[in-house]
C-alpha cells in the first residue's frame, strides 16, 4: 500500500480527471503514481493547474455569500439592464479540517474561498460596476443635459449584446485566461511561489496572482471608457445632437460620472470581499482620458461587434447648433446646407471604426462651409481686406473691382466676415473648473484626487486649517505682486507719457491749419499701418497652420466657385484667400478640430460634389448606340410579342 508523503496515511488514493491521484485524507497529490490512460500532453497541460492552484477535496457545507449589495430601484434602471445571472451569490465553502493541498502551502494562512469563488466575484463585481457607471451617466444625460429618456431603454440591449460578444460569461473563461498568461510568459521565466501576503490566493505556474490576471483580462476586454462609448452610442441611435467632444468635456468636468464614479459604485456594491481583494478605487478609477476621435471609433466598433446598423449623424440638429454658436443666419443657410447634404449623402456622416478618419462633426461643418460660400459668394474677392479700410478709403475705390452683383452683396459679406472674426476671438472651450482658483481646487479635491484623502488625523486637521486660512485670505492671496518687469514697464509708460505731454505742449504752439493737416496725415498713416498690421498678422497665423496667403482676385474673368489646391514642399502647403481662411478657422474652432483638418474635410467634400456633378452630366448627355443592345432586345420572339 502506498503511503502519502504529506500526512503519512495509508488509506489510499483516488484518481482524478487530470490523470493524477490524490490522498483521500488530506487531498495531497501523489507524486509517484499517475493514470496511464492519460497521454503526456494532457499531463503537461494540467501540471500547472494541479500544482499551483489550491484544490479542495471535501465539500462540507454550502452557504450563500452576497457579493453585490443591490441598490434601490430607480426610474432609470431599465429591466433589460438588471440581469441576475451576473450575480453568483451561492458558493461552496470548504471545511476547516481540510489540510494543505501543496507542500508550499505549509505555514500559510488557511482560507475557505474556492478557486471558482475568486474569479466569479471579480467578474461579477467588475461587470456590475461598469453597468452602474452606465446607468449613472444615462441619468445625468437625461436630467441635466436634456437628452431624450429613450437612451435608458437603449443601453440595456447594447450592454447585454456587448457582453455576449466578449464571451466573458462563459464557464471556461477563467481557465483560458490562466492558460494564456502562462503561454505568454517569457521563455526564461522560472517557476516561483507567490509572496506570503498572497500565498492563500490562486496563482499560475509562474507564481503570479490570478486575481490580477483575471482583472487585467476583463478590464482589457471591457475597458472603463466603454461606458462613455455606450452612452454616446445610445445618444447617437436616439438621434440626439450629442458629440464626442461633449461627452469628453462633461466627463473631464465630472458633470458626467466617470473619473470619480467609483465612490458611487462602491456605495451600490458595498465594500470589496475577500474573494475580490481589489479596491473600488483601483478597479473603477480611469487612469487617463481618451481623445474624441478614439471615442468615436470605439463607438463604431462596438456597434459593429454587436451587429447594430447605425444611421448617419443627425445633420439638421448638429448644423443648427453650429449656426447658433457662430451667430449665423440660420433661416438662410440651414435650408441650403440640408439640400446639399440630402443630395450628396457623404459617407463621412457615418461613424467609422477607423481612428484616423476625418470626424463626422468635421464633415457636418464642411457642408456648412460650402453652403456659406455659395450663398455669400466667398471666392477670394478681398472682402476681408476691404473691411479693414475706413468708409473714406472705400469711396476712393481702393478695394478691388468686381462684378456688380458682388458689389451689391459686399456689405453682407463684410458683416459676415467681421462677425466670424469676432467669434473666433470670443470662442474658448473653457471648462467649469478653470474659472477661478477655488473652483479648480475643489475640482482637484472632488474629481482628480477623489479617494486619496489623508488617513492620519493630523493630516486632516492640517488640510482643514489650510483651507480655512485660504478662504480668509482670498482677497490678499489674489492680489498681484509687482515684479521688476512690471515696474520697468510702468516706468517706461510714465516716461512716454511725459514725452507725449511735451509734444502736446509743442503742438499747441503751431497754427490750427497745420494741426488739421497733420491730423489728417496721421489718420491716413494709421489706417494704412493698421491694415498692413492686420494682413501681416493674418499671414503669420496662416503660416503657423501650414497655409499660404493669396492676394485678392482683381481681374475676374468668370464668376464661379473657386476650388483651392495644395502644394508640396517639405510638407503640404495650402494656398487660400483671407476671406475663406476667416470662415475656415472660425468653423474649425467651433467644431474643435485643427484648421488644416477642417480644410481637408472641405476639399474632400468638394471632390465628392464634383464627382457627382460629372456623373450626372455624363448621364444626361449619354447617347445610346444602335448596336449597343442586349440579347433580350434582339430576341425576335420578344419583338413579335410587342415587348422589344
Amino acid at each position: 500500500m502506498q503511503q502519502c508523503q504529506n500526512c503519512h496515511s495509508t488509506v489510499g488514493f483516488t484518481a482524478s480527471d487530470d490523470g493524477f491521484f490524490y490522498c483521500t485524507v488530506c487531498g495531497a497529490q501523489g507524486l509517484e503514481t499517475f493514470s496511464s490512460l492519460i497521454d503526456d500532453d494532457t499531463v503537461f497541460n494540467n501540471y500547472s493547474n494541479t500544482v499551483t492552484r489550491p484544490r479542495q477535496a471535501t465539500v462540507i457545507a454550502a452557504e450563500p455569500i452576497s457579493q453585490v449589495k443591490p441598490s434601490a430601484p430607480s426610474q432609470y434602471d431599465h429591466p433589460n439592464i438588471l440581469f441576475d445571472d451576473l450575480k453568483e451569490d451561492d458558493y461552496e465553502r470548504v471545511g476547516d479540517d481540510v489540510g494543505p493541498t501543496n507542500p508550499s502551502d505549509f505555514g500559510s494562512k488557511k482560507t475557505d474561498i474556492s478557486y471558482e469563488e475568486y474569479y466569479s466575484a471579480i467578474r461579477s463585481r467588475y461587470l456590475c460596476g461598469i453597468q452602474i457607471m452606465i446607468q449613472l451617466q444615462c441619468r445625468v444625460l437625461v436630467e441635466r443635459f436634456n437628452v431624450s429618456s429613450l437612451i435608458v431603454g437603449l443601453v440595456g440591449p447594447i450592454w447585454l449584446r456587448l457582453l455576449a460578444s466578449t464571451r466573458i460569461m462563459n464557464d471556461d473563461w477563467a481557465e483560458k485566461v490562466c492558460q494564456d498568461s502562462e503561454t505568454q510568459t517569457q521563455d526564461d521565466a522560472k517557476e516561483s511561489q507567490p509572496r506570503g501576503k498572497y500565498r492563500s490566493e490562486p496563482s499560475n505556474f509562474y507564481g503570479r496572482r490570478l486575481v490580477m490576471i483575471w482583472y487585467n483580462s476583463i478590464s482589457t476586454n471591457i475597458p472603463k471608457f466603454y461606458s462613455l462609448a455606450i452612452s454616446f452610442l445610445a445618444c447617437h441611435v436616439a438621434r440626439e445632437a450629442i458629440l464626442p467632444t461633449d461627452i469628453l468635456k462633461w466627463s473631464l468636468e465630472e458633470n458626467l460620472p466617470y473619473f470619480a464614479a467609483f465612490g458611487e459604485i462602491e456605495k451600490n456594491l458595498g465594500p470589496n470581499s475577500d474573494a475580490c481583494p481589489i479596491s473600488a478605487y483601483r478597479m473603477f478609477r480611469p487612469i487617463r482620458a481618451i481623445s474624441s476621435q478614439k471615442l468615436e471609433s470605439v463607438t463604431a466598433d462596438i456597434a459593429k461587434r454587436i451587429g447594430l446598423d447605425l444611421p448617419p449623424v443627425n445633420f439638421y440638429a448638429i448644423a443648427s447648433r453650429y449656426c447658433r454658436q457662430l451667430s449665423l443666419p440660420t433661416e438662410e443657410i440651414l435650408p441650403m446646407a440640408c439640400r446639399i447634404c440630402e443630395w450628396s449623402m457623404p459617407p463621412e456622416l457615418y461613424l467609422s471604426s477607423n481612428e484616423y478618419r476625418i470626424p463626422t462633426r468635421a464633415c457636418v461643418m464642411s457642408i456648412l462651409i460650402v453652403a456659406i460660400r455659395i450663398l455669400f459668394d466667398i471666392n477670394g474677392y478681398g472682402m476681408w481686406e476691404s473691411s479693414l479700410s475706413s468708409p473714406s478709403s472705400v469711396s476712393n475705390n481702393e478695394e478691388p473691382k468686381t462684378e456688380p452683383d458682388i458689389e451689391d452683396s459686399k456689405l453682407n459679406v463684410s458683416e459676415l466676415l467681421q462677425n466670424l472674426e469676432a467669434k473666433y476671438k470670443e470662442l474658448h472651450d473653457e471648462y467649469d473648473y478653470s474659472s477661478d482658483c477655488p473652483s479648480y481646487l475643489n475640482y482637484c479635491k472632488d474629481a482628480l484626487f477623489s479617494g486619496l484623502g489623508p488617513n492620519e488625523p493630523e493630516e486632516k486637521k492640517l488640510i482643514k486649517e489650510l483651507w480655512d486660512f485660504y478662504n480668509k485670505d482670498t482677497g490678499t492671496s489674489t492680489c498681484q505682486v509687482d515684479s521688476p518687469r512690471s515696474k520697468n514697464k510702468r516706468s517706461r509708460n510714465a516716461i512716454n507719457g511725459n514725452q507725449d505731454n511735451v509734444r502736446g505742449s509743442d503742438d499747441e504752439r503751431t497754427p490750427s491749419t497745420s494741426q488739421s493737416n497733420r491730423t489728417s496725415c496721421i489718420k491716413k498713416q494709421d489706417e494704412c499701418s493698421r491694415k498692413e498690421r492686420a494682413v501681416r498678422r493674418m499671414k503669420l497665423d496662416m503660416e503657423e497652420n501650414k497655409f499660404c496667403y493669396i492676394s485678392p482676385r482683381t481681374k475676374v474673368k468668370r464668376k464661379d466657385y473657386l476650388h483651392y489646391a495644395r502644394r508640396r514642399k517639405d510638407v503640404y502647403i495650402y494656398a487660400v484667400h483671407a476671406d475663406y481662411y476667416v470662415l475656415l478657422r472660425s468653423c474649425a474652432k467651433v467644431a474643435q478640430v485643427e484648421t488644416r483638418i477642417m480644410h481637408i474635410a472641405v476639399l474632400s467634400f468638394e471632390r465628392r460634389l464634383n464627382w457627382l456633378e460629372k456623373r450626372i452630366d455624363e448621364s444626361l448627355h449619354y447617347k445610346q448606340d444602335v448596336n449597343d443592345v442586349c440579347d433580350f432586345c434582339c430576341d425576335e420572339s420578344v419583338q413579335i410579342a410587342g415587348i422589344g
